[in-house]
């Protein structure tokens, strides 16, 4: 039988490239005369920029760390045994790129046996253990802690999770078997489930504490210092810690099915991560350990040979690393400063810009618009946001003086933009208006500022055809609601060049967004893909499929919500407009629904009426509908609308409009919310056979958000 020693060295030899935690064991007497204790610190050499993770290499570490305080503790050398981290950083889990090197099953039980057989000797030790989570700590880092007979947070702690079922894993080195029988499986539910799919929702340390799963708090400017005094006092038994009494009864099972409704509203089944997280807290009830480890670590194994989870850690490293690297961005250097920004437009739209920009950047921001009354509406709504961030202790009250006198509204664009550095406009999705907003703009900016466009489906080119300047317009394409959704899609027209470009790029950085070079293209990438998903649903409705069998078709996907209700989000009207501007571009693809246009004549704000609190068809958008006789069934409708995303996106990439399908997986994930375990939406067409299908290839190579041959 495979030892743990041996299982770590050959999960070892699959991934040389591991970045090696080691385990620094040092020995002190406790304050209070409590007697010599051994404190591990975890670090892997590197400042708090690269995190501290467990790989094989670094769980062996950890082992060798254990064995030399066993020992200690079963000689009566030491009263007990803390671990820590290097300085803001406890630990945050399993390497993730070890994880991406297994091939086989066998390999992957591996990885959850060797954490678990590494981790249960801390709670076997004969003294007690403590865990100081002085840094962010998550997935594994949390669970070494779990493990421990005791807890203490730092208040500043900035994150601490349990992630796994966001990436398409489960918390598998004792996490969903150790949390409920510590504070309850409602609880427990909440952090492994809930907080995971409400977009990998992190904890503060106060919240750890409030939560149960710590037993004290301590500020973080001597937080480890104080943890050692109240470790000591916990040791000489003038502290007894006292956790509530676990509800093991109906209490439990409304818990677990509450997490599956919750599961269920997010995924709708398409992503098993969460459910088999669910069937082990469900198990963890008797209070078994054992039983629930033997359980993490099948279901590890299972979750890690799947193409959930592969889509899902390739999701992780887009976002993480591809979308702070954008591909195609000019060189950074190139870049001019931004010292003031201007607003045409003071809509909603545009003042939510004038909010991130003025927030972000810190610089005068001034709104123009056609009167007065629309001006003082646009800057009146950045006041008030502002007086929200202050009441909820965002910002200080000098902090909302200040950015309130950074933002201005004038009727009069000489007067507002004569010295800015970059003006966007958010006025109406029409050519004609944008090229005259730009003729205004550019008599009366300086030479070098930018002229950036918030268009969702205009060409910028053609909007800076008829300026004396027209290399300084450039795409800056947001997406709604402007504080959430993290993509800046940056056109580059035919004519911008790559000093404007480059200050582009640089104002997204500051901004906090995800930007992704696009070339000029209609719609440009999202909408594109999301008009040409929903005008296939809208086909099969016209052509006589039931609207609800063609909402549900889809429902396999886990999308964040269904495409009608996210035709309600973005406006039936902005939905039509787009499908009629790529229309005009692509006739023989992108249809125009008469449908869609007789609900937006009629006023009608979407498909669906809530009376009862779920969405039902609106009898009065059901007495509009003409539809034909062709009906289809929900796997008709799916491989329909699969199969016309497959083809549009194959199209896409031969123009050009993007570097690699990674970009459009990119942007879907940050400008659509489209969930992780699809990897945005190619690895999942590769998967399901549909690339091959539609294009005759795959879109990412095999390995690339695969299992590796």
């Amino acid at each position: 039988m495979s030892t743990t020693a041996d299982l770590l060295k050959r999960a070892a030899e699959l991934f040389p490239g591991e970045v090696v935690t080691q385990a620094h064991v040092r020995h002190f007497d406790l304050p209070l005369g409590a007697g010599r204790f051994a404190l591990i610190t975890l670090d892997n050499g590197h400042d708090h920029t690269k995190p501290t993770t467990f790989g094989p290499q670094s769980l062996a570490h950890f082992d060798a760390a254990i064995d030399q305080v066993e020992k200690e503790a079963a000689a009566g050398e030491i009263v007990g045994v803390g671990v820590t981290g290097k300085p803001f950083i406890f630990a945050v889990g399993a390497d993730l790129k070890g994880v991406e090197l297994l091939g086989s099953h066998e390999d992957a039980l591996a990885i959850g046996k060797g954490g678990h057989d590494v981790f249960k000797r801390l709670a076997g030790l004969a003294v007690p253990t403590f865990a100081y989570y002085n840094g962010a700590a998550m997935g594994g880092g949390v669970e070494i802690g779990l493990h421990c007979s005791y807890r203490t947070v730092s208040a500043a702690l900035p994150a601490f999770s349990l992630p796994e079922v966001f990436l398409g894993l489960l918390p598998g080195w004792g996490g969903c078997t150790l949390l409920p029988n510590l504070i309850g499986a409602d609880k427990a539910v909440s952090v492994i489930i809930e907080n995971s799919l409400n977009q990998n929702k992190q904890l503060k340390g106060a919240q750890v504490y409030e939560l149960g799963i710590a037993d004290a708090l301590f500020e973080g400017a001597d937080f480890l210092e104080q943890s050692l005094t109240w470790t000591a006092a916990v040791l000489k038994g003038e502290i007894v810690v006292e956790r509530p009494v676990i509800d093991r009864g109906e209490g439990w099972d409304q818990a677990v099915a509450q997490g599956r409704f919750l599961a269920d509203s997010k995924v709708h089944g398409a992503a098993p991560a969460a459910y088999r997280a669910l069937d082990i807290i469900a198990a963890a009830k008797n209070g078994d350990l054992q039983q629930g480890y033997d359980a993490e670590d099948q279901a590890l194994a299972d979750l890690i040979m799947s193409g959930e989870l592969r889509s899902g850690i390739y999701a992780f490293n887009l976002v993480q690393k591809r979308g702070k690297r954008p591909a195609g961005a000019p060189d950074k250097a190139l870049a001019r400063p931004v010292t003031k920004v201007g607003v045409v437009g003071a809509g909603l739209m545009a003042s939510q810009l004038a909010l991130l920009f003025l927030r972000r950047l810190e610089v005068p921001v001034v709104l123009t618009d056609i009167d007065q009354e629309r001006v003082d509406k646009g800057v009146g709504y950045v006041h008030a946001e502002i007086d929200k961030l202050l009441g909820k202790g965002r910002v200080n009250q000098d902090k909302a003086n200040r950015l309130k006198g950074l933002v201005s509204g004038v009727l009069d664009k000489a007067e507002g933009f004569s010295d800015a550095d970059f003006v966007i406009e958010a006025v109406f999705e029409e050519i004609g208006v944008k090229q005259q907003v730009f003729a205004e703009v550019e008599a009366v900016a300086p030479a070098h500022a930018i002229l950036a466009t918030n268009t969702s489906s205009l060409s910028v080119t053609e909007m800076a055809s008829k300026l004396k300047n027209p290399e300084r317009v450039v795409g800056f394409h947001f997406f709604n609601p402007v504080a959430v959704l993290p993509l800046l899609e940056i056109v580059r027209g035919e004519q911008t060049d790559d000093a404007s470009l480059a200050t582009a790029f640089a104002v997204a950085k500051k901004l906090k967004k995800t930007a992704v070079l696009v070339k000029d293209a209609p719609a440009f990438v999202v909408n594109r893909i999301l008009t040409r998903f929903m005008g296939e649903i809208q086909n099969v409705i016209d052509e006589g499929t039931p609207v609800d069998v063609a909402e549900r078709a889809v429902e396999p996907l886990g999308l964040p919500m269904s495409p009608l209700v996210l035709l309600e989000l973005v406006g039936p009207a902005i939905g039509l407009h787009v499908s009629e501007t790529l229309n005009r571009a692509f006739p023989e693809r992108f249809t125009v629904s008469p449908n869609l246009k007789a609900v937006v004549e009629a006023g009608k704000r979407g498909f669906y009426v809530y009376e009862s609190g779920k969405p039902e068809l609106d009898p009065e958008v059901a007495a509009l509908l003409k539809q034909g006789d062709t009906v289809l069934t929900e796997e008709q409708v799916r491989a329909r609308v699969l199969d016309a995303v497959a083809q549009e996106i194959g199209l896409m990439l031969d123009e050009g409009v993007v570097a690699e399908a990674q970009d459009i997986d990119l942007c879907l994930i940050t400008g659509a919310g489209w969930p992780f375990h699809l990897g945005g939406i190619t690895p999942y067409l590769d998967r399901e056979g549909v690339s091959e299908r539609v294009n005759g290839k795959r879109f990412l190579a095999p390995g690339v958000a695969s299992v590796p041959a």
